[in-house]
């Protein structure tokens, strides 16, 4: 990572309807964020917070139960408008790329900034890791962020679920990867028969 240059890693979870079927007019509203701040490869700053959704301010049971969350949690946490200022903050004191695993964190704050009529906060290069990783490793499927760590021989930080724990595991990965990626830039290549064993490692690793 360039000096002066943050990787702000990010995660959200987001409410969620009662059945498979959205109803009328349902839309994933951000209900808690985490996230890291990373400046040469060190984390300067962590946030966590529960947030209020503006407009299906009642969680589902589905919702409660599959993120281990109650009513009174997110009722307690923090405004969208609020969590836009210090996101902004975030953005405008050095030069950031957004790093999140998968792109729907990004999908949701997009349409929830659009539906509270606020400015989306972010100006800087948007990573989605999930991509990244697949790409790197040649998986076919993308691979879930916990899924992605054990491969790794790791564990994640935390709880699944809980945002913070989740950035934090995007920030191991991360790491984890460009060191990867440094190793592969810096050996020669690998032959063919080399390249079959490897899947084959990979793919045992992904069972």
């Amino acid at each position: 990572m360039e000096g002066g240059q943050q990787h702000l890693f990010i995660d959200f979870e987001f409410t969620m309807p009662e059945g498979k079927m959205n109803p009328e007019g349902f839309y994933p509203e951000i209900i808690e964020v985490g996230l890291a701040a990373v400046i040469n490869e060190q984390i300067i700053d962590q946030f966590s917070s529960f947030v209020i959704p503006s407009k299906f301010s009642k969680l589902t049971d589905r919702c409660k139960t599959f993120l281990n969350i109650s009513q009174e949690q997110v009722d307690s946490g923090m405004p969208f408008k609020d969590l836009i200022a210090l996101l902004k903050k975030y953005d405008q004191k050095q030069p950031t790329s957004i790093v999140t695993w998968g792109n729907m964190d990004m999908k949701v704050l997009r349409q929830n900034c659009q539906r509270a009529n606020v400015e989306f906060p972010f100006r800087g290069k948007q990573i989605d890791l999930s991509m990244e990783y697949k790409r790197f490793f040649g998986d076919q499927n993308q691979t879930g962020l916990w899924k992605a760590v054990q491969a790794y021989g790791k564990e994640g930080t935390g709880k699944h679920h809980r945002a913070l724990d989740d950035a934090l595991t995007t920030y191991n990965i991360f790491k984890l990867v460009e060191k990867d990626k440094s190793y592969m830039k810096n050996h020669q290549p690998t032959t063919i028969g080399d390249r079959i064993d490897l899947s084959k490692v990979f793919d045992n690793l992904a069972l």
